[in-house]
């Protein structure tokens, strides 16, 4: 009696939640999720590059006192790490200062990247290599696994020396411009 009840209400309840609605609540629950995750990510490069632009001005006003800047850099670490847990390493400040310099606007960054990308971005001194992988990392939807893995098998580099100066020259376009898909096939 008790088993065949639980599997008539199970029956009914199967009958009232539609397979169709559950599927576009999970869509909107997914679509919902990945906006938030966006726009963190956004608020995060935003800030990150708001700091460099502060530290690098403080720094330059200070120019003339001798370790200013290594002091600075160890005692915000500290503090910072301090009141905001992880996130703050002397490490992760100078590519705060990087991303600034080398940046100087977030207009200038993708919001396909994450600060975990930019961070293995920074590593490439070359603007043409940077930009080059930037690109095709934002177009491909590559992971900072994909990235790092694309960097040390020197994809840039194999690329420059395949097929002599027409391809040089194709490679070059890419880092400024990326694979433009012309048909949408």
């Amino acid at each position: 009696g008790v088993v065949k009840l639980v599997d008539i209400i199970g029956e009914s309840m199967d009958k009232l939640v539609d397979n169709k609605m559950i599927n576009k609540i999970e869509k909107l629950l997914q679509e919902a999720r990945t906006h938030v995750a966006v726009e963190v990510n956004n608020t995060l490069l935003r800030t990150y590059m708001e700091i460099g632009k502060l530290l690098v001005e403080d720094i330059n006003l200070h120019e003339n006192e001798e370790n200013y800047q290594n002091k600075t850099i160890s005692m915000l670490s500290k503090e910072l790490t301090r009141k905001f847990g992880k996130g703050f390493s002397r490490a992760n400040i100078w590519n705060m200062i990087t991303f600034y310099k080398e940046y100087g606007s977030v207009q200038t960054v993708s919001e396909r990247l994450s600060w975990s990308h930019y961070c293995e971005l920074l590593s490439i001194s070359d603007k043409a290599k940077r930009h080059f992988y930037e690109i095709e990392c934002a177009n491909s939807r590559w992971s900072v696994r994909k990235l790092r893995r694309q960097i040390a098998s020197s994809l840039f580099e194999r690329l420059l020396l395949s097929d002599g100066k027409a391809n040089k020259q194709k490679v070059l376009e890419l880092s400024l411009k990326g694979n433009e898909i012309v048909k949408p096939r």
